[in-house]
C-alpha cells in the first residue's frame, strides 16, 4: 500500500505492507530510529510520538492510517546543539538512565504539557475549573503510559516541572 507520511515537517512517500506500524515505518523503512520498540503492545510507551498534537502508541497505530496527519517524532523536537527545552531539561536533571525510554518520554512530555496547557484535566485534577497545576501527583498521573526501566522517574518529574510548572509555565501559556 502507497502511503504518504507527513513526519517532522517532511514528507515521506511509503511503500509498504498495510498491516505495517508506524513504528515500523519509522525505524526500518524511514530510518526514523529515534522511537524505540519496548513492548509492542501499547504498555511501555517507549514508541511514543505525538500524531496531530496528540501523543500516540506507533506500536498499535498503522502507518497507513497516517496519511495526512503531522507526526512528530524525537527528531523532530531537537537536534544536538538546538535541544527543545524538554529535552534540555531531562539532560540537567538526569531523567534518564540507560535512555531507552527518553525517546518516548520527551514526546510523551511534550503533548502532555499541551494537554495541560488546553485546560484537559486529568483523574487528580483537583478543580475542574481552574485548570491543573503541575503538581509531582499530577505530572506522575499524566505519564503514567511511559515506563521507565532504570527508575529515573523523580528527574523526569523534575525536568518536566521545570519546564512546565515552577517556572511560570502556566501563566506564559493563559
Amino acid at each position: 500500500m502507497k502511503t504518504t507520511l507527513s513526519i517532522n515537517g517532511a514528507s515521506y512517500e511509503l511503500e509498504a505492507d498495510n498491516r505495517t506500524t508506524l513504528l515500523d515505518a519509522l525505524r526500518n523503512h524511514l530510518g526514523l530510529t529515534g522511537s524505540k520498540k519496548g513492548c509492542d503492545h501499547g504498555q511501555c510507551g517507549a514508541c511514543t510520538v505525538i500524531a496531530d498534537g496528540r501523543r500516540i502508541n506507533s506500536c498499535l497505530t498503522l502507518a497507513c492510517m497516517m496519511d495526512g496527519v503531522e507526526i512528530t517524532t524525537i527528531e523532530g523536537l531537537g537536534e544536538p546543539g538546538a535541544l527543545s527545552p524538554l529535552q534540555d531539561a531531562f539532560v540537567r536533571h538526569d531523567g534518564y538512565q540507560c535512555g531507552y525510554c527518553t525517546p518516548g518520554q520527551i514526546c510523551s512530555a511534550t503533548a502532555m504539557l499541551d494537554e495541560v496547557r488546553a485546560g484537559w484535566p486529568s483523574v487528580v485534577t483537583d478543580d475542574l475549573n481552574a485548570g491543573a497545576e503541575l503538581t509531582e501527583e499530577e505530572i506522575s498521573e499524566r505519564m503514567s503510559g511511559n515506563l521507565c526501566r532504570c527508575a529515573a522517574y523523580p528527574n523526569i518529574v523534575d525536568a518536566i516541572s521545570e519546564v512546565g510548572g515552577a517556572n511560570g509555565w502556566k501563566e506564559a501559556a493563559e
